[in-house]
């Protein structure tokens, strides 16, 4: 095999061009091997194989700066970079990462996870190679679904500045994770008709500059100008116009045009967009067919390619989902709105039924807020539903547009807490304390099903701006049997108020089971009696609820899983210090670091946030109890 070949960067220069196709051919039979056992980035990554080989092919590692937007798709580069072996363990804790990471190898120069940041982070690589006289290529890879966040733009014409060479490679699979919506699609769904353009200007170019001592002044002045001839081949020329040369579009899976028109990127001075098509899930049938299913998927069948594994349970994703569209029949004025993510926040079935009230902004979770602030104030009751980690980019916006004018927003924040193999960039770790900090919100974290569905319903009809967060996978089940206390705005559930116990434990939201565990593990073990509280609200503080427990209890034990600065452990302390000075209370929290990929039981357990840590914690308090 000629993949075998391929140990450590730059062994790409050795292959011939000739075995290119078949060494494309074997990094798809790979890919689509390993993925089906790990699970995966798989789509994405299927439609860049000759673009990262095209790439390669004309920049040498680690010197030359390669940085991946949102990174899901860097795949083929981590191959060509020698950590081929390491695929048995994607995703897996201590394992390789899925995503672009400086850590992993020297040829990944920018941690990636997020969308749209990769033109300013290359912007920045090129301006410190200028300022230090150093000669290095940086080459910025965006989506087409990526570029139409605001921060791209920003960089964009930041960019149009430069007089040195910038190369920016626009890969336009026509498809992010969901549709493409918006003006930038349009625009782009022209350009994809312009094909002709960019042969007949290099060929012009190349053809003018041979003219004896005049031809490069004349082609710098072609450049300079506004040609009519342009608006013919590429309406609009919106990057033309911005100051950045434009090449394209190319046939992404064609190596050696994309090549030459590296080559020729290279040979720019200043910026350049190099505009390159590709075709999502490319060379396996199923991913091709549904590259939103392929996007990011569990382990799978490669010769059905159906999912292995049955899920019984729904996901608290799907609760939200029929929740919200059955209060959509009785409230005409509930709208929904997502970041680019239908599919992965549950509105897709709200997209079905209630077409006209369901608002696809693209990837833009700063506009999606304050364009819900407009709904709001012209009279409708608008859910903003968006991802934990993904709405910490529209934090002044919640704080500016909804919070200070006190409107009646709902946040849906979906993937909160723990999510597991994506690692850091996806951990929904921060939103209780940046949703805390915002006065007028309120936050809410359910601990079951029919919790989630009581809490979206309270939030339809409650004042102000709401937040409800809820974690990735299955929810906990609550029987209908089951009481189920109504949801009282700042009110906690108090589920077991036991006679004598001189120990609460106060769970938020999906660390109610650690909290029930505990307190059964506590009665089995030591005989000890403990209250148990469902939090509910982590703003409004339930202060009527912690003067009750400081009367009889001498611990409070908080769980949530969250960061422990700014959290609700914190929170609960300070209050506690301030009135109750003799009831001790114990935090157990997220603590100050990123959390890498792995199980979310594992991960856990290694930051003191299964049962077993904060038993710890306890019997260590009633140690030095006795010691005293």
């Amino acid at each position: 095999m000629i993949l075998d070949k391929i140990k450590k960067p730059n062994d790409i220069h050795k292959i011939p061009l000739a075995q290119f196709p078949q060494l494309a051919d074997e990094i798809r039979s790979f890919l689509i091997e390993s993925v089906s056992k790990t699970g995966g980035h798989l789509a994405s990554n299927l439609g860049v194989v000759e673009l990262t080989l095209a790439l390669h092919n004309v920049l040498d590692f680690p010197s030359d700066k390669l940085i991946w937007d949102v990174g899901h798709q860097a795949y083929t580069h981590k191959i060509l970079t020698g950590r081929k072996d390491e695929f048995a363990v994607l995703r897996k804790e201590r394992g390789l990462s899925g995503f672009p990471k400086r850590n992993e190898s020297s040829c990944d120069s920018f941690d990636a996870g997020h969308s749209s940041n990769s033109i300013s982070a290359g912007l920045g690589y090129v301006r410190a190679r200028d300022l230090l006289g150093e000669k290095y290529h940086v080459v910025s890879v965006i989506g087409d679904g990526a570029l139409t966040g605001g921060m791209a733009y920003e960089a964009l014409n930041n960019a149009a500045e430069l007089d040195t060479n910038f190369i920016i490679v626009l890969n336009d699979n026509n498809m992010s994770i969901s549709k493409n919506v918006g003006g930038m699609s349009n625009y782009l769904s022209a350009l994809r008709t312009a094909e002709a353009y960019t042969g007949m200007k290099i060929s012009v170019n190349k053809a003018v500059k041979k003219i004896p001592h005049v031809g490069t002044a004349m082609v710098d002045a072609m450049r300079r100008t506004k040609s009519s001839i342009k608006q013919l081949f590429i309406p609009g020329m919106l990057f033309e116009n911005m100051g950045l040369t434009y090449l394209g579009p190319v046939d992404g899976h064609n190596m050696r045009q994309m090549m030459r028109l590296f080559n020729e990127a290279k040979r720019v001075k200043g910026p350049v967009v190099v505009h390159v098509l590709t075709e999502k899930g490319r060379g396996y049938e199923p991913a091709r067919r549904n590259p939103d299913l392929f996007h990011g998927i569990s382990p799978f069948d490669v010769k059905t390619g159906k999912t292995l594994g049955a899920r019984k349970d729904p996901t608290y994703t799907e609760v939200f989902s029929n929740t919200l569209c059955k209060e959509a029949q009785k409230e005409k004025k509930l709208v929904a709105i997502t970041a680019a993510m239908p599919d992965g926040t549950g509105l897709k079935k709200f997209s079905r039924e209630y077409p006209e009230r369901f608002f696809d902004v693209g990837i833009a979770e700063e506009h999606a807020v304050s364009f819900a602030a407009g709904l709001a104030l012209g009279g409708m009751i608008p859910v903003v539903a968006i991802y934990s980690s993904f709405l910490q980019r529209a934090v002044d916006q919640m704080l500016h547009d909804v919070c200070m004018q006190n409107l009646h927003v709902i946040f849906a924040i979906d993937r909160a807490g723990l999510v597991g193999a994506d690692g850091e960039t996806h951990q929904g770790n921060f939103d209780l304390s940046y949703l805390d900090m915002m006065p007028g919100m309120t936050v809410m974290a359910p601990r079951s099903d029919r919790e989630l569905e009581k809490m979206l319903k309270f939030a339809i009809h409650a004042e102000g701006p709401v937040a409800i967060r809820y974690p990735r996978g299955s929810a906990a089940v609550c029987s209908q049997e089951e009481p189920l206390q109504p949801v009282v705005l700042g009110k906690s559930e108090i589920i077991s108020y036991r006679e004598g116990a001189k120990i609460a434990v106060l769970s938020v939201g999906s660390m109610y089971e650690v909290g029930a565990e505990i307190c059964q593990q506590l009665q089995a073990a030591e005989n000890i009696s403990v209250t148990l509280v469902n939090a509910r609200f982590v703003k409004p503080l339930d202060t009527e609820l912690l003067d009750l427990l400081s009367a009889d209890h001498e611990l409070i034990i908080t769980i949530e899983e969250n960061v422990r600065s700014g959290g609700y452990g914190e929170h609960v302390s300070s209050y506690m210090e301030e009135h109750h000075p003799g009831c001790r209370v114990l935090s157990a929290a997220i603590p100050d670091q990123f959390i890498p990929q792995g199980e979310v039981k594992s991960l856990r357990s290694q930051i003191g946030l299964d049962a077993a840590c904060v038993l710890k914690k306890i019997e260590e308090y009633l140690k030095d109890k006795k010691e005293e």
